[in-house]
This record gives C-alpha cells, structure tokens and sequence, in this order.
C-alpha cells in the first residue's frame, strides 16, 4: 500500500502482515521435560548463553559474542516482558538514518514538541517514548527495556528513556524515536539497533535523497529475517519527483522481499512555529495508526507476529553460537595436539637413544670400559674387600673410584639427554602455536624455552632413577634362586651394569652400532652377569630399569608440556557449552510450537491497511 500526503485512499481494517522471516519448518529433537512454557525456555536460553564463553581469538569468536549479546538483550528487553504481557501496549519503534526527519514526524503525529529535533546531528541522543497517559505506567514500570533508565527530561546520557505522555496519543499505541542507524557515535548505533529489535512494528523513516543508502537496507533485511512488521515513511520528496521515486523505492522492496510494506510518501514542505509538519502531511500515517490502535485483533496480530517471527530467529542464532563453541573446543584441541605431538617426539628420542646405543658413547664408554676393564666390575662384586680397597685408593690418589664415575657419567649423559630434548620440543610447540592465531594469542615468551628449572629436575629425575635401579636389584632378592646367585656380590656393581645394560639394545647383546661406538667393550661385563644371573635375569632387570626411567622421562616432559596446557586448559570453554545451547534451543522452539505463535504458512495482506 502506498499513501501520498492528502490524497490517501481509505484504510481497510487492520489485517495480519505475511511472514516475511523463517517459517521454522520441520520437527525439533527435543523431548518434554514437563515443563515447557515459552518464558521458562527462553530463560533457560538465557542462562545458557550467559555461560557460553568463546575466549580463543578465532574469527568466529567475536561475531558469536555479538549475536550472544544481541539475544540476551532481545530477551530482556522484548521477548520476556512481551509474553508476560500480550495485551500491553505496541510499541512503534521509528528509525531510519541521519537527517531523516524522525523526530519530526513524531513530533507532528502526536501534535507536541516532545522530541528534538535540529540542523546539529546527532539530534537524537537518548531515546524518546511517547505513550498515551492511559498507557504511562507499563512503559515506566521498565519491564520493558529494563536496561534503560526511565527518566521525565530530556538527556544526554544514551542509557536513559525518557518517557513523554501526548494526550493526542490513543491508548494501546507508543512510538519510540530511536538515534540514528548510521549515527557517527558508536553507542548511538548499538542502542538504535537494540531498540529496533525490541519493537513490535519497525517504522522506517528515510528520505527521496538518502533512500538507496546501504545501510537503512542492512537493518531492512535484518527486519525481514526477524519476521517483523515493518511500515516506511518516503520524506521529503521534492514536487514532481513522487512517482518516479515511489516507484523506484517500490521496486527496490519487492527485491528484498518486501514488496507488501506500507509505504507512506511525504512531500517536502515547511514546518509551523512549534517545528511540526502539516496536519494533512501526516494524516494518513496518523489514520493508520490510529485504526491500528483501535483494533485489538489487529495489534494482537501485529504482536504475535512480530513475536513468532523474533522467536523463529533464535534457533538459528543459537546453532551460530554452538557452532562457534564447538569451533572453541576443536581448536583448543588441536593446539594441545601440537604439544602433545612435540612432547611426544621428545620422548621417542629419548627412546631411541636407550636402544640405539647413542648413549655408550663418550663419557659412559670410557668410564664403563674403565670400570670393566680394570677389574673394578669383578672387585666391587666381591663385597666389602672390594669396597675397603676403593675407599682407600680414593683417599690416597684423590680420584673417585671408576664406579662413582661411571655413574655420574650416566647420569651426564642422560641430563644431557633431557635438556636437549626438552628444549627442541618447547622451540617445536612455540612455533606450532605461533602459526595459529589462537595459539599465537596465548603464548609467552619464555614457552619457546624449556622451563629454568628443568636442569635441577632432570638431575634429580636421574639420581632417583639410579636410586630405584639399586632398589630393584634388592627387590629381586625375593627370587629364591636369584638371592642364592647374589648374595656373595655387592649391589652396586649390579646396578651400574643394569644401568649399562638400559643403554644398549636387546638387553646388552651389541648391535653393529654398539660395536662400532666400542659397546662391543660390554661383552666382558655381560659375561660376568649372565654367568652370575642367567641370560633371562639380566633382561628382566634391564628392561624393567628401562620402563621406569621411561616413565620418569614421560612425566617429566608432561610436566613441561603443562606449561603450554594450563593455558589452554584455561581458555578452553566447556565441553558441554555446544550441547547446552542446542538443547535449550531446542526446548524454546518446542514451546514455540506448542504455543501457537508458529506460523507455517504466511497469510496475505501487507500489514495494517
């Protein structure tokens, strides 16, 4: 319908507007849980989005917390206190871009100054509610956008509602003049678009001169997506120009959908003294309101409308949401896989180095070679005489006995051993999370290095181990046969030769690498052992030495490696959050249907008429 200035056809009665948003076709999963009223659903909405939480800077992180706010605030500030109260008054909700005249169309509807309006842009700062008296005490109560505070003057502050009585108003109709959608202060944007999603019928004011600009169109299609009712005010057509414009404007609707929107044409004309246009400009806009609020079933049909159609909208918000939880969750799970993957080449290395006989060399072997080949393995096996003769040898020369240097060598080696590897894998999984930008947010310097401490804690990781290799030469003791065999040899010459035997392969048999390295050295210490133990009892021991000090080296590295997984365990959200969101969807679009509001198939008519 389109209306010109004083030569409007007359209105028909009021009529439902089709559906223009998501019809919400299809079955939902969910099951009753006895409770299942629209306002107990949308709560638990609520609630579950107030929990999600999207802290890993991934693109889709922001936007989900934007859309997360924009639907807490829809259900505070529209949905909840709309369902409470069907009957309430409706709420006309007039935006449009800078310039357009907005206020001085409300101004001119209700026949006061009750609305700023001016040259100096912004004009609008806070928003401006013109009610019936009959109707002042439900808009002032602030069940209505709460978030607002309700004031009785104008003012500057963007987070107040001045609420303004028009007796010229009729009861069950309010207009809400709105800041400007394209308003150059950042807070004016956000409050004009929180209002617009908590109206019942969006009333667009745009001009012959600005009515192609994007950005009135973006907020157009957000209406249409929203199933919302939607009217539009042409202003300020210049004489001669109306039907030209008219119908490009007509046209430019029907494209997006929204060929049956009301629209009002306003010529350019002049004010009176108090700011407001002519009485025959405005009258049919006011005729249409007016029979709009005379017309309970027809504001009913409006509420409801808009209402199922803002309601339609939440499930596939809320899959964004979920999907975006889910997208937190698998890449929280992948930067701990980069860790993991680092930490656990470290270990392979380590592995690697106590099979491959990379360790016999330097060091150990010379001091292992010496430790066999002056007769210290077959002296300390002689017990206490043995252990006598070192002491003494030690307090005259000043140089240990070839046993206490062969064990600090392998302990050497084996820090060695950890620190480098544990430096490789921290440089490893630095760089791993330096090319992802969620990683590259959490990192600290310091994680591309292992931690200060780590040499402290690999030398007492290897002293304990040593420790625990002697304990379990003493443990095989409960093995009759292995005590009888032992009992006349010292113990810690076993446990150097087991701790030998860890760092060579199938239990100190030599490989071609082990005899070129020089452990082909070992055969006389194997001899001596497996003619003392058995061939069956060496390998038991060295593979069980070997199994602790792996599992050692294991926890160790985790240790380092929680380094980078306290951080993202802290970032990561729950791993329920997607679920949650779903499910409660779920539930709103169950009560949904069950309530009546769902419109399946879209009724003809083009709004209030």
């Amino acid at each position: 319908m389109t209306t010109h200035g004083d030569s409007a056809t007359e209105p028909a009665v009021p009529t439902v507007a089709a559906r223009t948003g998501p019809t919400g076709s299809g079955e939902t999963p969910y099951t009753s849980t006895g409770d299942d009223t629209l306002p107990t659903a949308l709560t638990g909405l609520r609630a579950a989005i107030g929990a999600a939480r999207f802290p890993l800077p991934l693109p889709s992180a922001e936007v989900a917390r934007r859309a997360g706010r924009a639907v807490t605030d829809q259900l505070d500030d529209y949905l909840l206190p709309r369902l409470r109260r069907l009957d309430a008054p409706l709420l006309v909700v007039i935006g449009g871009s800078t310039g357009a005249g907005k206020s001085t169309l409300v101004n001119s509807m209700v026949q006061a100054r009750v609305s700023a309006a001016g040259v100096l842009r912004p004009t609008t700062r806070s928003p401006v509610l013109v009610c019936s008296p009959a109707d002042s005490s439900w808009f002032r109560q602030g069940a209505l956008l709460p978030g607002l505070t309700r004031t009785n003057s104008p003012s500057e502050d963007p987070r107040a509602l001045h609420v303004v009585t028009a007796p010229a108003l009729p009861p069950g109709l309010a207009f809400l003049d709105a800041p400007d959608i394209d308003s150059v202060v950042d807070a004016n944007r956000a409050l004009a678009g929180q209002l617009l999603a908590a109206a019942d019928l969006w009333l667009f004011v745009t001009t012959a001169a600005r009515y192609a600009d994007a950005v009135p169109w973006d907020v157009l299609r957000t209406a249409r997506s929203r199933g919302t009712v939607i009217a539009m005010v042409l202003d300020r057509v210049p004489p001669g120009a109306g039907d030209e414009v008219t119908a490009h404007l007509s046209e430019m609707l029907a494209e997006q959908g929204l060929g049956a929107t009301p629209l009002f044409v306003l010529p350019e004309t002049w004010v009176d003294g108090q700011g407001l246009l002519p009485v025959q400009v405005t009258a049919p806009l006011a005729d249409w309101f007016a029979r709009l609020a005379a017309d309970a079933d027809a504001r009913a049909a409006v509420v409801r409308q808009t209402l199922d159609g803002t309601l339609a909208t939440l499930h596939p918000t809320v899959e964004g949401l979920a999907e975006a939880a889910d997208e937190q969750v698998v890449t929280a799970d992948t930067l701990d896989e980069r860790v993991a993957a680092a930490y656990r080449s470290a270990h392979r290395t380590v592995e690697q180095g106590l099979s491959d006989g990379r360790l016999l060399r330097g060091e150990v072997l010379a001091r292992w070679q010496e430790f066999v080949g002056t007769g210290e393995l077959l002296r300390t096996l002689e017990a206490r005489l043995g252990r006598l003769r070192d002491r003494l040898a030690a307090a005259v020369t000043g140089r240990p006995a070839p046993a206490a240097g062969l064990r600090v060598a392998i302990e050497s080696q084996l820090v060695t051993l950890l620190c480098g590897v544990a430096s490789e894998a921290a440089e490893t999984a630095h760089t791993a999370w330096r090319a992802h930008p969620a990683g590259a947010a959490l990192l600290d310097p310091a994680l591309a290095h292992p931690s200060p401490e780590l040499p402290d804690r690999a030398e007492r990781l290897i002293r304990d181990w040593q420790r625990g290799v002697l304990d379990l030469v003493r443990t095989e003791g409960d093995d009759k046969r292995f005590m009888a065999r032992t009992a006349a040899y010292a113990v810690n010459a076993t446990g150097l030769a087991v701790m030998i035997a860890v760092f060579a392969s199938t239990a100190f048999i030599p490989t071609g690498l082990e005899v070129a390295t020089g452990a082909g050295t070992t055969v006389a210490g194997q001899a001596v052992l497996q003619a003392i133990f058995g061939d069956q009892a060496v390998r038991t021991l060295a593979d069980k030495a070997r199994t602790d000090l792996l599992a050692r080296v294991r926890a160790l590295l985790d240790e380092e490696a929680a380094r980078y997984l306290t951080r993202t365990a802290a970032a990561r959200p729950a791993a329920e959050t997607a679920e949650s969101l779903r499910r409660a969807a779920d539930r709103v679009e169950f009560a949904r249907r069950r309530s009546g509001f769902a419109v399946d198939a879209p009724t003809e008519g083009a709004g209030p008429r």
